[in-house]
């Protein structure tokens, strides 16, 4: 027969596993951005202390899911986007927009590079009232900044429509860094991030 203090300390136990994951769920959260080819800002973000997972994927289009040779027709209206789940202890969602502004240039309309179409427009997707308040003002500081020197064009809008890219987009750059867009898209640009010390 169990004894009382054992049933105690099994009680106490798992008040206290409940109590702990249940702050570590609260501490997360999750942020939609794109920039591009979502290889590229997947790349960045994996960079990033205190980002948990970054998920390719397609938002903003006509239809709920879609795939990757309908996007990059063009005629979806999606854009490419990662999905970045993060850790509010360890790093903000400005911080995260903070890096968005620099990682790709929002003053080009649906193009990065030689990537054109809306597809690779950029956007940030809120996922709440707050998320859209920061996002607005942290657009409004990034233009103020001189950083870049036209102005952002970078849409602001509720995330909707979104799905997650199909399983061989997951983590592009690590598994495939001697592709062709990998060495000379993908990798100068995370050179730079490392050379400013936006990444590690």
């Amino acid at each position: 027969m169990v004894s009382a203090k054992i049933k105690y300390f099994y009680l106490n136990t798992f008040i206290f596993f409940s109590i702990i994951l249940g702050q570590n769920m609260n501490n997360t959260d999750i942020a939609t951005v794109g920039g591009g080819c979502f290889w590229c800002i997947e790349a960045v973000y994996q960079r990033i202390e205190g980002v948990i997972s970054v998920v390719p994927g397609y938002a903003g289009g006509e239809s709920k899911t879609t795939t990757y040779k309908e996007v990059c027709s063009g005629k979806t209206g999606h854009a490419e986007v990662a999905k970045i789940e993060f850790n509010k202890d360890i790093i903000s969602y400005k911080q995260l927009l903070n890096i968005f502004w620099q990682a790709h240039d929002p003053t080009t309309l649906n193009r990065q590079g030689n990537d054109v179409g809306t597809q690779y427009r950029s956007v940030i997707y809120y996922h709440n009232n707050e998320q859209k308040m920061i996002a607005i003002k942290s657009k409004n500081e990034a233009d103020k900044s001189g950083y870049w020197d036209d102005e952002i064009i970078t849409e602001i809008s509720e995330i909707y429509n979104y799905s997650d890219a199909e399983d061989y987009h997951n983590d592009y750059y690590d598994n495939n860094p001697n592709q062709p867009y990998c060495v000379f898209v993908i990798k100068p640009k995370l050179d730079k991030l490392l050379r400013a010390g936006t990444i590690k």
